[in-house]
């Protein structure tokens, strides 16, 4: 009880504080810094728990098959989710850029190819002095103010070679490894998303994350809302949204998007059931417990253990 009644005392005074607060970080010109570190922080606080122990209930001996596409750096590069938890994936990566494919060790494959929406040859465009930017798309300088992007910064930007390389789609390079079943898919590719994603086939991942480009520095990229909608069709929704990279908007350029299965339409539901404890698993790595707890009292998935979990988030 007094616990309950420190807490309400402490959000008062922050309620009280924090318009004054606020003003003088105005004043220092620094309030979008601070305001960008906190949601920072907040969008990443349920790193905090570590659901290790419940995963391996779940999981057991099994592994989730994870396909890596735009892998440089290895699996879960960018630590979207915390890495202590790569150890309960078998992970396929794509990484077509030969010299990046070599650095990468996997546990499973590195394939060294490109992924798009049919079996072609294509061109990539490679920035030697900013390699995570090279993309099949060509960059467009006259995009680059929207992105905060300086002149001085131009040369990072500068296509210094162009390299042809396959490219296959992921339904073909899944059933030549005789892989049945993907079970999370990340795609970060500067732009060939949508491309990556029509080649997707009969394979219905239970998690998808994406980096959608809603201002795209690149010439040609399709807009993004054909990215969301080809995965509306596909019976996917969109639980997260994360925006990236320096822009001149009040939007995102770029944003990080999670899909899972739409677990409001019958076929969601049983994508979901017929792969529960892996589902289950994904979504405590990557955070998402609010609304893991409300799918598993829709669909009648009984854990007690989650059932007691606070979302860090939302406090």
């Amino acid at each position: 009880m007094l616990k309950k009644i420190i807490l309400k005392l402490s959000r008062s005074l922050i309620k009280l504080f924090l318009p004054i607060i606020y003003k003088i970080l105005v004043k220092l010109k620094v309030n979008r810094r601070v305001v960008n570190f906190l949601e920072e922080e907040s969008y990443f606080s349920n790193k905090n728990h570590n659901f290790s122990n419940i995963i391996q209930r779940l999981l057991g001996k099994d592994k989730i098959l994870a396909l890596d596409v735009g892998a440089q750096g290895g699996f879960n590069s960018d630590n979207f989710f915390p890495s202590k938890y790569n150890i309960f994936f078998d992970e396929i990566l794509v990484e077509p850029i030969k010299s990046e494919a070599e650095k990468i060790h996997s546990k499973k494959y590195v394939i060294n190819k490109g992924l798009w929406s049919k079996k072609e040859k294509k061109k990539i465009y490679i920035l030697e002095n900013r390699l995570g930017s090279s993309s099949m798309y060509e960059p467009d300088v006259d995009k680059f103010s929207l992105h905060n992007i300086k002149k001085a910064e131009f040369d990072n930007y500068t296509v210094t070679r162009i390299q042809e390389v396959n490219c296959d789609t992921i339904n073909n390079l899944l059933k030549e490894l005789k892989i049945k079943n993907l079970d999370y898919l990340k795609i970060d590719t500067q732009g060939s998303e949508l491309e990556i994603l029509h080649g997707l086939g009969d394979y219905c991942p239970l998690l998808i994350k994406i980096e959608a480009h809603i201002f795209s520095m690149y010439k040609d990229v399709p807009s993004w809302h054909k990215l969301l909608n080809l995965l509306y069709e596909r019976n996917y929704v969109t639980i997260d949204f994360k925006g990236i990279g320096r822009h001149v908007t009040r939007i995102p350029v770029e944003a990080d998007m999670i899909f899972i299965p739409n677990f409001n339409s019958k076929i969601g539901r049983e994508k979901i059931l017929n792969q529960k404890k892996k589902f289950v698993s994904l979504m405590l790595m990557f955070g998402q417990i609010n609304i893991l707890k409300l799918i598993m009292n829709k669909l009648n998935i009984q854990d007690r253990e989650i059932s007691n979990l606070q979302d860090l988030y939302f406090n």
